[in-house]
């Protein structure tokens, strides 16, 4: 019987590839928490969270669509009318299946990277609406590097094989594409 890559021992790396491994797997990790969070944020409702003196705010589904209608809306002239047109004649009418693919997405994509199970599908999965909200906060006014904080590293995790270390396709030694 032939071995395939599946049965392959996971490779080993030297200790600055494990350094390096280890730095990428924290970026898939925080990445992915953020996702998850928020997406059980808008299944279960949730949006203020207080864990001793610290508190903050996950985006439900309320809450996100409120902010689209914000940002597109009120805060800015759009310079990208596909953006208006887009959020106007589609996705805010249909709020009730888009809110809960946004929710599906988040939560799946989330729990792809935290797990590194097939982590480039998951980061491919949160791109498309990252991708979405960088155009729509295109021409807002933020802060230079706001936007690029999640895009870049999303784009980054899905070209780089980021499942290696501290993940289910490193413990099961996959090592093809999507891990």
């Amino acid at each position: 019987m032939t071995s395939t890559h599946l049965d392959a021992p996971p490779p080993q790396l030297s200790s600055d590839a494990r350094r390096l491994g280890q730095g990428v797997a924290t970026i898939r990790i925080l990445l992915g928490l953020t996702f998850l969070l928020n997406g059980l944020a808008k299944l279960f409702g949730w949006h203020r969270v207080a864990i001793g003196p610290y508190v903050a705010n996950l985006i439900n589904r309320a809450d996100a669509k409120f902010i689209l209608n914000a940002e597109v809306n009120h805060n800015a002239q759009h310079h990208l009318p596909f953006i208006v047109r887009l959020t106007n004649d589609l996705i805010l009418p249909d709020w009730s299946l888009f809110g809960w693919a946004l929710t599906a997405v988040e939560i799946i994509g989330g729990l792809l990277l935290v797990a590194g199970l097939w982590s480039r599908l998951g980061a491919l999965i949160v791109l498309g609406p990252t991708i979405f909200l960088f155009f729509v906060y295109f021409a807002n006014d933020r802060w230079v590097p706001e936007q690029p904080l999640e895009l870049v590293p999303l784009l980054m995790l899905a070209v780089v094989p980021s499942g290696l270390i501290w993940s289910l396709d490193h413990r099961h030694g996959r090592r093809g594409w999507p891990s």
